[in-house]
């Protein structure tokens, strides 16, 4: 009996070990060659990205705030040969140069700027066809969606980032501006300028176009549905002739709590004369209180180009009502070229 319990204890022991040395399918692994390098949301759109390099007349009114040399992404959408940037590198431009992804470089030409959403068209010399990206449906994006934000640096290479919407939530600054829906995205792209914002399918669902906020930062983006809809119109006639000229002042405003504030003038506006001063507070528009600078652009904007609005401001003890006659910004941009 101890002998056989002995020869157990021992084979207990043994068995473990055993199994443990018992071959095992070999498990899979890719070798580091057939990785892909990016996600492939990336690969999809990559081929329509391009940079966008912009010289404009430095007398021109945008030149004294933007400089007269400018760089943007630029995504090509339309196998022709049709590039949407940010309008603020294409205000004003007086050349266009356009870098492809395998380092071609060509000639592009203006033709239309949309000012309301901040959008505009280029487009290649050349018949094409153009690698161009599939613009998605950016109506149904909501808060947590997951993101990536496509775009080139100085230098041409491609920058990445793997993201997601913050928040869809509107939007305005100090330059009349303003988007009804517009989607905070993050992290911030180190190249954010004109960077396409794509869905987990590659399809393009926003431009991003400004940094937000301080470290870490977020980014602005256009959502693709206040493109798609006047894409054609711009490539058309230049601009939306469908949509109403905006009573454009010139009048560069910062949002305070509870307010807003006359803080600049553009160079070439009719605000710049009409007397108001920095510091004065906006209390109404056309007789209209307003409380904050999106009510003030509501009330702005509910006339056309040409109208006289009647701003009241607050400046010391007193209120003043000060008359000045909108124009169509428009109008004061450089030409397109045929």
């Amino acid at each position: 009996m101890t002998r056989r319990l002995i020869l157990t204890l021992l084979l207990t022991a043994v068995l473990p070990a055993v199994g443990l040395a018992t071959p095992r399918e070999r498990e899979y692994r890719l070798h580091p060659k057939d990785v892909a390098a990016s996600p492939s949301y990336v690969q999809r759109v990559e081929p329509a990205i391009v940079a966008v390099r912009v010289r404009s007349d430095p007398n021109a009114a945008s030149s004294a705030r933007l400089g007269s040399r400018r760089f943007a992404t630029g995504i090509i959408f339309d196998t022709r040969g049709y590039v949407v940037t940010v309008t603020y590198v294409l205000t004003d431009a007086a050349s266009i140069e356009v870098q492809m992804r395998d380092g071609r470089t060509v000639d592009g030409r203006l033709v239309g700027l949309d000012l309301e959403s901040g959008l505009g068209v280029v487009k290649l010399a050349g018949d094409g066809p153009w690698p161009a990206a599939r613009l998605g449906e950016s109506r149904d994006v909501t808060s947590g969606m997951l993101t990536g934000t496509v775009g080139v640096d100085e230098d041409n290479d491609l920058i990445q980032v793997t993201g997601a919407v913050h928040a869809v939530r509107r939007f305005s600054s100090f330059w009349e501006y303003m988007l009804d829906r517009a989607f905070i995205v993050s992290p911030s792209s180190p190249a954010w300028g004109g960077s396409a914002v794509v869905n987990a399918a590659g399809e393009v669902i926003g431009v991003a176009s400004l940094r937000l906020g301080d470290p870490p930062h977020v980014n602005l983006a256009i959502p693709i549905e206040k493109f798609t809809p006047v894409k054609d119109e711009l490539i058309a006639t230049g601009r939306v002739m469908s949509r109403r000229p905006r009573p454009w002042l010139g009048l560069y405003t910062a949002a305070i709590k509870g307010g807003v504030v006359v803080d600049d003038f553009a160079p070439a506006g009719p605000a710049r004369t009409a007397g108001f001063r920095k510091g004065d507070r906006i209390v109404s528009v056309n007789g209209v209180t307003v409380v904050s600078q999106e009510e003030f652009y509501e009330q702005l904007w509910r006339g056309q180009a040409g109208d006289v609005v009647q701003v009241a401001v607050q400046r010391g003890g007193g209120v003043h009502v000060i008359s000045v006659r909108s124009m169509d910004r428009y109008l004061l941009l450089r030409p397109l070229t045929p």
